[in-house]
């Protein structure tokens, strides 16, 4: 009796360890690795070790090198493009393509997503790895083992379902169960809830908890610090190219504020910086301002809104997902969103025509869209095309843009700017995210506005590049402009904002002054609307 409690506390014994062996192995080491781009070293000697079973989070400023480490590592940057070495599972490898990381159990989600909207979920999932009988494709096959896949990440949508008629959210999860049907063993996320709003970026940290407990090692590269602290066991941060620290979220006391300090080398005793408004005349105002929806004419997505700005003032709009922030905005300037406007928009008490994007220009208003990547820049074009965009008439010479100015115009905004680049003839689409939103700012502000409508200015970028904009936002009100900013994270509206409106299903619901309001203040009237109907 004795020898067989004995045999079961080792066989017990021996599983407990094989069970702690399998958490603290490492599943991954990349040791000295060196990137270089021409003129710029992109990574120095970085090296990092991911345990297997775990979370590890990257952070770091945009630029820092985040991405073009997890490129070296899946093999968009092929080996013998970068010095330094790499162990996946305690093996050298030596992956010349994506094809040969996914082939070793790596998969890469990048922050633009890679599905193709006309295809079905199935057929994205199974993309280049068809489900084939006899050189045909069995779609009953297909459809049946999406739906096991999608049944694994809590997706319920038929795997018939065009991508298109998904949402962002659902899509990340697409990509997942894409790369579960690869047999992922790490699976790197780059940003995956930069477009999501608060319920789906829940629901995929929950997915990626659950991955966990299934064996799965993830690497997630993320701005968002909240949602680090929540599900990473290790953080490594990433500064101008190098390796800082890495630190262990379970043993350390690690604060928010931590990161930060590793992330920019300094510590950040406020988020925003001091500010103290010079407030003048009233600068623009909307009155009972009505937008209907493009598609469905009979729906009305802004109904009779009232706001105003006035010169040297941050003024706020705060609204849950859907209630009609960026398409007031839109319709406002230069009716860019919407069917049958109607209402009045004046300037400096005088009535003025916004009808098109040029009129709204002309009367002195700008708008920096929430998606910069699409809308708001031409990214296969240099930064000094971008800068004089808005505003290429003042370059105008018989017609033809002077090119020499152009090029003193944008590397003006380049140092003024602390614009990331070694010349004005860089790519845009080659800049770090906060990189890229400077020269969306310094397009507008060539165009000399009175009124700046900011739509989302900080998604996607880090906080040392957000205390930036915030510092640019600033100084625009300092110089007597008014400035409207729109955003999803209310820490923001309410550290740099002077007023803020809310917006609840198309209607504003309450203006309330910086020294009234606090997040559960805000809350209450962003859901008022809805509590009004129940």
């Amino acid at each position: 009796m004795a020898a067989d409690e004995s045999s079961v506390a080792t066989a017990s014994f021996s599983m407990e360890a094989k069970k702690e062996a399998m958490v603290t192995t490492n599943i991954l080491e990349m040791r000295n690795i060196t990137k270089t781009f021409p003129g710029v070293k992109a990574l120095q000697d970085v090296s990092i070790e991911v345990k297997r079973g775990h979370i590890h989070a990257i952070c770091g400023e945009n630029g820092a090198g985040k991405s073009t480490l997890m490129k070296v590592l899946s093999g968009v940057y092929p080996h013998g493009t970068y010095d330094g070495e790499i162990l996946f599972e305690d093996k050298p490898v030596e992956f010349r393509n994506i094809n040969d990381s996914e082939a070793s159990g790596v998969v890469i989600i990048h922050q633009e997503l890679a599905l193709s909207p006309y295809l079905s979920i199935a057929e994205n999932i199974f993309l280049g790895n068809e489900q084939q009988s006899s050189g045909w494709i069995d779609w009953n096959k297909t459809n049946l083992e999406a739906a096991k896949l999608l049944a694994r990440v809590g997706l319920k949508d038929n795997p018939i379902t065009k991508v298109m008629d998904i949402g962002v959210g659902k899509q990340q999860l697409v990509e997942i169960a894409k790369a579960l049907s690869k047999e992922v063993k790490l699976l790197i996320l780059d940003e995956p809830t930069a477009a999501l709003n608060d319920e789906d970026s829940a629901h995929l940290l929950d997915l990626m908890k659950h991955l966990r407990e299934q064996g799965i090692t993830s690497i997630i590269i993320s701005h968002k610090l909240n949602e680090i602290k929540a599900v990473a066991d290790e953080v490594t941060i990433i500064r101008d190219g190098k390796k800082i620290e890495t630190l262990d979220m379970h043993s350390d006391v690690i604060s928010e504020e931590r990161i930060i300090k590793g992330m920019v080398g300094r510590d950040l005793e406020s988020r925003f910086p001091d500010h103290t408004p010079h407030i003048g005349e009233e600068m623009l105002r909307v009155e009972d301002w009505t937008v209907h929806h493009p598609l469905d004419h009979a729906r009305e997505v802004v109904k009779q809104a009232n706001i105003y700005v006035r010169a040297g003032e941050i003024v706020g709009i705060a609204g849950l997902m859907g209630a009609g922030r960026t398409e007031l905005a839109m319709s406002v300037f230069g009716h860019s969103y919407g069917y049958n406007i109607s209402g009045k928009v004046y300037k400096q008490g005088v009535e003025i025509k916004t009808n098109t994007v040029s009129a709204a220009i002309g009367h002195g208003l700008a708008y920096a869209t929430e998606d910069r990547k699409h809308y708001g820049l031409n990214l296969i074009e240099d930064i000094k095309r971008n800068v004089s965009a808005a505003a290429l008439e003042k370059l105008a010479r018989a017609g033809w843009v002077d090119g020499n100015k152009e090029i003193v115009v944008a590397e003006g905004y380049r140092k003024d700017m602390n614009i990331k680049a070694p010349s004005v003839d860089a790519l845009t689409g080659k800049l770090s995210g906060g990189n890229q939103q400077k020269v969306v700012l310094s397009k507008w502000m060539y165009s000399n506005p009175d009124v700046l409508i900011l739509d989302e200015p900080t998604r996607g970028i880090d906080v040392g590049a957000k205390y930036e904009i915030y510092g640019i936002i600033n100084r625009l009100a300092d110089e007597g402009k008014g400035v409207i900013v729109i955003s999803s994270e209310l820490p923001e509206l309410l550290g740099i904002c002077d007023r803020i409106y809310t917006l609840a299903e198309g209607r504003i619901t309450a203006d309330v002054s910086r020294a009234d309001a606090s997040a559960e203040h805000l809350m209450q009237y962003m859901t008022q609307e809805r509590k009004d109907q129940e």
